[in-house]
Formats: structure tokens, C-alpha cells, sequence
């Protein structure tokens, strides 16, 4: 007699036979979405309070998002950079605008966005004779390539070795480990919100005097706004929220709602260094990517997305709060916007499991002990109560 496979376990048993082991899954085959719902395999729905890591913000197929992306797939998807192509035109031109940032560079990912950032900050130096370091902080997250991990933790880059010199890091929400960069470092990489680091938001006074001391220096400032960008932060970027000044931006994730595209904005006295042949991409600035990150910047301000990030973030962080009153097991609620850790006093992917399989809420657990919550900047009110309740019946019962 035959056994019958589900589409699911076949998926699953697919992966496990030909991928790379590289990635901790949850036990889940997911099929469709719509808005803050995702469905899998068995046709079981879930709210996502994960938006694919910050990425879905707009919510899963949002109708502009997906006409754009119909119509550009049935027009032009791929020419390279040899030639002009309207969307990445146009997209160029708004997410200037958006930031104040004079020059785009359009790429995939948000590895690539800091590798590019990497090499004209480099650049920059070389041309005026700077020879001192790239300064990153503790417990950051730029990417996985052997420059970026060689920024982030030493879990990233320890198996990698020799590393690539000239990279350094500094604490954390420490003004004054500040003191350190001289003039003749290169740039600082700073995340306004560490994501992978446990959702820990930068401290004003930190960003303030690390602002003071570029300038002070002719350090570029570069910020990378890859997993806090396009609103989740209830700012288009999370730097507006500390008044700074950057000299390059990166950003990926929510910019092409789902189809991979990422971005480095530079001002122009930065950004000109970059001659043709420096850097470039085959794929990046693809007339589909393109037009997809238009459709969600539309998206965003035609459906008041971030301003509806703020309101929902301090109604789920309210509601959070009180359970971290109710329960010692949570340590501590943070994070700005649709941007929320919760701490908690123990491992917790555990309880991620839980929400999943028995509550239908989908998250992250990151830097082991923090539950990551970013769900697409649509979810509601009456959403935000479920995975809160979902919370409490979980405490509850481990209490």
C-alpha cells in the first residue's frame, strides 16, 4: 500500500534532500498571502507578525504592489545597465527625494547595498588620503559577505577567516567609546534599531555626539536602514527620528515589498567618487524590482502606512508592556514603531514554536532570548489583540 505524501512534507523533504543545511525552519510550508495573513500547505491560516523579516510591510500582495508588477513582467523585466530603463528612473528620482539624498545606486539586496557603501567609502578615502579604519558596533548585523560579516558578530565571520582588514567595532550605545575615531577613519555603519542584535534602539545621546564626531572628523556617517527603512520605524527612516545628517543610506527588505532590490543613497560630495566601472550590478535596478518599490512607496502614502506604524506600534507596545507587568518572565518591551522586542528571561524559540503551532502567530526569535515582532504596517487592531492574547495564554501556562 502506498503512502501518501503532503505537499507540505514533500516540500520539506525536497529542501532537506538538495539545499544547503543553512537556515533553522520552522516546520512550515506556506502557499498564499493576503494582506497580514499567510496560509500554508493544508490550508491552515496565520497571522504574520514577521512580514517575511520586516520585508511584507506593505501586507502580503498588495494590489498595487502585484498590478505593477503584472504589467511591468508582460512589458520588460530585464536589460541590464547598459541601457536606460523608466522604472529605475523613476524610482531613483523618488527615493531621492524621500531622503534628501542626492545619488542612487540600485542593487539586489541589502548585502550588496553595504558592500557597495563599503567600496565608496573606501573610494572616498582613498582619493583624500585617509588610511585609518571602518568603524561598525557590537552586536550588529550589515550581512553575511565576508566584509559585512567581518562588521557584525563573530558568530558571522569566525569560521571564515583571514577576514578582510581595516574593519573595527565599538560599543554600543556608548557616547563615549565615540572618542575613538580620529581623521583619519574612513566611515561608521550604524543601525538606528539593531534588528539581528535583539531590536535595541539607539539612544539619542549616542547618535547625537556620533553625528558631532563625523563631522569633527570628516568621517562618513552611513547608515543602514535595511531592516528599520520605508516605515516600519513610523519615519520613512529611522534616522529622522534622531534629527541626523547621513552621508550614505542603505536600504532593502520593505523597499520592494517581497521582490528582492536593495539601494545606497549618497550626497553628491560623496557619491562622485564613484567613477563608471567602479561598481555596478547585472541584475540591480531591473524594470520589475523597480517597479515594484515604486508601487509600495505608493502604497505606503497612499494608505498613511507610516503614520499607522506609529499608532499601532504604541497601542502593541502598550498592550505588551502590561503583560511584562503581569509576567516576570518578560524582561523588557522595546523598540520604536511597528519595530518590537520582547525580551525575555530564557531562551525563547520555544515560544515562537508555540505561537506558531498552536496559536496560528507567526515570529522570529533573535539574539536567542528576544521575540521579534514586525508584522506588515496593515495589520489591525484586532490582530495586535490576538498575538497578544496569544502571549498571555502562553505565560499563563508556563507560570
Amino acid at each position: 500500500m502506498e503512502t501518501t505524501i503532503s505537499l507540505s512534507e514533500k516540500t520539506q523533504h525536497h529542501y532537506q534532500e538538495s539545499h544547503f543545511d543553512i537556515y533553522r525552519r520552522f516546520p512550515l510550508t506556506l502557499v498564499e498571502g493576503k494582506g497580514a495573513r499567510v496560509y500554508d500547505a493544508e490550508g491552515k491560516e496565520y497571522i504574520d507578525a514577521l512580514a517575511g523579516i520586516a520585508v511584507n510591510s506593505v501586507g502580503h500582495c498588495h494590489p498595487l504592489v502585484v498590478e505593477a508588477i503584472s504589467q511591468q513582467a508582460a512589458r520588460l523585466m530585464h536589460i541590464s545597465n547598459l541601457y536606460y530603463n523608466i522604472p529605475q528612473s523613476n524610482l531613483v528620482k523618488l527615493l531621492s527625494k524621500l531622503s534628501g539624498l542626492d545619488r542612487v545606486f540600485i542593487c539586489n539586496s541589502g548585502l550588496e547595498a553595504n558592500e557597495a557603501a563599503v567600496k565608496l567609502a573606501r573610494k572616498v578615502a582613498k582619493v583624500k588620503g585617509r588610511t585609518g579604519k571602518i568603524y561598525s558596533f557590537d552586536n550588529c548585523f550589515h550581512g553575511r559577505s565576508i566584509a559585512t560579516a567581518s562588521m557584525g558578530k563573530e558568530i558571522y565571520s569566525k569560521d571564515f577567516g583571514p577576514l578582510p582588514e581595516g574593519f573595527a567595532k565599538l560599543p554600543y550605545n556608548q557616547p563615549e567609546a565615540l572618542d575613538a575615531i580620529t581623521n583619519q577613519d574612513i566611515a561608521v555603519f550604524v543601525e538606528c534599531i539593531q534588528g539581528e542584535g535583539g531590536v535595541v534602539p539607539a539612544q539619542r545621546d549616542f547618535l547625537e555626539k556620533l553625528q558631532q564626531k563625523c563631522i569633527e572628523t570628516g568621517t562618513l556617517l552611513v547608515i543602514d536602514e535595511i531592516q528599520t527603512g520605508m516605515g516600519r520605524t513610523g519615519k520613512m527612516f529611522a534616522y529622522e527620528h534622531f534629527g541626523l545628517n547621513p552621508d550614505i543610506v542603505t536600504l532593502a527588505k520593505a523597499l520592494g515589498g517581497g521582490m528582492p532590490i536593495g539601494a545606497m543613497l549618497a550626497k553628491e560630495e560623496v557619491a562622485e567618487h564613484f567613477k563608471p566601472g567602479d561598481h555596478g550590478t547585472t541584475f540591480g535596478g531591473n524594470p520589475l524590482a523597480c517597479a515594484a518599490a515604486i508601487a509600495v512607496i505608493n502604497a505606503l502614502v497612499e494608505d498613511k502606512l507610516v503614520k499607522k506604524a506609529t499608532d499601532l506600534g504604541l497601542y502593541l507596545k502598550s498592550k505588551l508592556e502590561s503583560l511584562s507587568e503581569k509576567y516576570d518572565a518578560i524582561e523588557e518591551v522595546r523598540g520604536i514603531g511597528l519595530m518590537i522586542g520582547v525580551v525575555f528571561d530564557k531562551p525563547c524559540r520555544d515560544i515562537a514554536m508555540k505561537l506558531m503551532q498552536q496559536y496560528g502567530v507567526l515570529v522570529s526569535c533573535t539574539a536567542d532570548k528576544v521575540i521579534r515582532l514586525v508584522p506588515p504596517l496593515v495589520i489591525s487592531k484586532e490582530d495586535i489583540d490576538i498575538i497578544v492574547e496569544a502571549f498571555d495564554q502562553i505565560l499563563d501556562s508556563e507560570n
